[in-house]
């Protein structure tokens, strides 16, 4: 006999599957540096937005992956001054000119209607083509230039050859175009990177005697002393041309021109061809962080509108450095500057560059007052997204262009990704510079008895960097050595490198005798030494610099 109550209960069950799926949980894709430091997970849409505008960018400006990003940088090779098949052949961007005339030796510096340019249709470019007797190298010229309630002598922005007069010291630009080419004999070179052991040198003050340095005299007597101790880079300050000598090269006024006050460029070529037949790579230090304020021979004012390659308004000049700022969202200044960066590479056959003021370049406070003591103090929205994707895309330019070049950030922000590969959501430097470590050093010097020094500290400073960039670890540059400073070596010594400094100087037990400073040598030795072992422990991370 059925039992109905039971039969009603069975009915009313409902059905449930016999296994239940199981929710997995989602998996996030991180970027890479977010993924490689999970601290910044929090900023990981900024990051991202970063990358996509450089990505967005660069296919605006290979135009959908027809040109590479090399061919856009070709500017060098179009505008300025050309020797071509059948003459010469000028050309300038400057959209705010009425008139353009080239004056020069040729002309008695006079406007002559066979050397005026014309404005390309369409366009913002003015162009002037010349037969071939019209010009011969070595003379000097400069544009005249004209625009709405103004006019003046300018240097063109484009120009490979500037140099001073000595008498006058009025700067023009010269025609420059050997009959023979300068003939490259070493082989392209792939710098040496473990470790990379760089020399930093300033070509003007690398000499003995009181005077200007030059090309030759480098590469004659300073060079074989860096290939004897050891180096296999050298780091070379103050190449494009500049105004005023004591800027050390930073105020640069014609970015396209090697430094007459050295040489030639055929000298500089030279120079560089000798360190690559000894295996020894040559960086550039570049200034595109700003430039400087002249107008007669800089960008300051080139055809009636001082922004044309600047920012406009509270933005224009720089608080600290009474420079001019770039505008980096400029498709015309971003092409002057990546242009900029292949022409040294191609044309010089320099193996890298040590970018200069990147963190002027990254925060509209140009880092001034800014504290930077976490992570969100680099995700707020006080940095420049224009030079960030600038930086972005002049690192993807160099390592197209050459695929071993080296690229240096002077940078002490900590900014996180700025030595990260641009793949991982960074902006693709190889290399960052430790700048806390020289101050470190220069501070416990001055500050502290040895007997006070902190292992414990020292250590933290020689390795407090991020895992997944290389970083530059060195004691002390240009920074220290020459601005308002002086060096290690005489913070050791001090009076005693004038006076006590030689063989056999026996001079009693005075703190300041011979004895004690040989004392002073042993106990930087020491300390040196000591600072050598960490660096062998972090040297997969780290590589040493030295200032001359």
């Amino acid at each position: 006999m059925v039992n109905k109550k039971n039969v009603n209960k069975k009915a009313n069950r409902k059905k449930v599957p016999a296994a239940a799926a199981k929710v997995e949980p989602q998996v996030v894709e991180h970027i890479g540096i977010v993924r490689n430091d999970p601290y910044l997970e929090p900023y990981e849409q900024a990051i991202r937005g970063r990358h996509d505008h450089a990505l967005w960018k660069i296919d605006q400006l290979t135009r959908h992956g027809k040109q590479t990003l090399s061919d856009f940088a070709n500017g060098y090779e179009y505008f300025g001054l050309h020797r071509t098949d059948t003459g010469w052949v000028f050309r300038e961007w400057a959209p705010h000119a009425t008139d353009i005339y080239l004056v020069g030796d040729f002309s008695s510096w006079k406007e002559q209607e066979t050397y005026r340019c014309r404005r390309i249709e369409g366009t913002d470019n003015w162009q002037l083509t010349l037969p071939a007797d019209a010009l011969s190298h070595g003379q000097l010229y400069k544009m005249h230039v004209k625009w709405d309630g103004g006019e003046g002598e300018r240097i063109p922005a484009w120009a490979n050859r500037v140099v001073q007069d000595e008498k006058t010291h009025i700067f023009s630009a010269q025609v420059w175009a050997p009959k023979t080419p300068y003939r490259w004999v070493s082989k392209p070179l792939t710098p040496q990177t473990k470790p990379l052991l760089i020399y930093e040198c300033h070509i003007g003050m690398a000499q003995d005697e009181e005077k200007v340095g030059s090309y030759s005299e480098f590469r004659q007597q300073v060079l074989p002393r860096i290939v004897r101790d050891g180096y296999n880079a050298i780091q070379i300050m103050a190449i494009q041309e500049h105004p005023y000598y004591g800027s050390f090269g930073y105020h640069v006024s014609s970015f396209f021109a090697p430094s007459s006050r050295f040489g030639t460029p055929e000298e500089l070529k030279e120079l560089i061809d000798e360190a690559h037949s000894h295996g020894v790579a040559v960086i550039m230090d570049i200034v595109h962080s700003h430039a400087v304020k002249n107008e007669v021979e800089g960008l300051g004012n080139l055809a009636g509108d001082p922004n044309q390659y600047f920012y406009p308004g509270d933005r224009h000049e720089h608080p600290a450095w009474d420079s001019l700022c770039f505008d980096y969202g400029k498709d015309n200044v971003v092409h002057f500057l990546l242009s900029n960066c292949k022409y040294w590479l191609e044309e010089f056959h320099f193996d890298g560059f040590r970018f200069d003021g990147v963190t002027s370049m990254l925060y509209y406070s140009h880092g001034l007052g800014e504290a930077f003591t976490n992570y969100a103090d680099y995700f707020n929205g006080h940095q420049d997204d224009n030079a960030i994707c600038y930086l972005t895309l002049a690192n993807r330019l160099i390592h197209e262009v050459n695929p071993h070049a080296i690229t240096i950030a002077e940078e002490v922000s900590g900014m996180p990704g700025l030595a990260a590969r641009f793949e991982d959501g960074g902006y693709g430097f190889d290399y960052r510079m430790a700048m806390n470590i020289p101050d470190y050093w220069i501070k416990i010097i001055k500050e502290r008895r040895d007997e006070d020094w902190k292992p414990s500290s020292l250590f933290w400073e020689v390795t407090n960097r991020r895992k997944d960039e290389k970083t530059i670890s060195y004691c002390e540059s240009h920074d220290q050595a020459l601005v308002g400073d002086k060096t290690i070596i005489f913070r050791l010594i001090d009076a005693d490198m004038y006076w006590h400094f030689k063989k056999g100087d026996e001079n009693g037990n005075e703190p300041s005798s011979p004895s004690a400073a040989m004392q002073t040598h042993s106990l930087a030795a020491c300390k040196m030494r000591w600072r050598a072992v960490l660096s062998c422990r972090v040297r997969k991370n780290s590589i040493f610099m030295k200032c001359f």
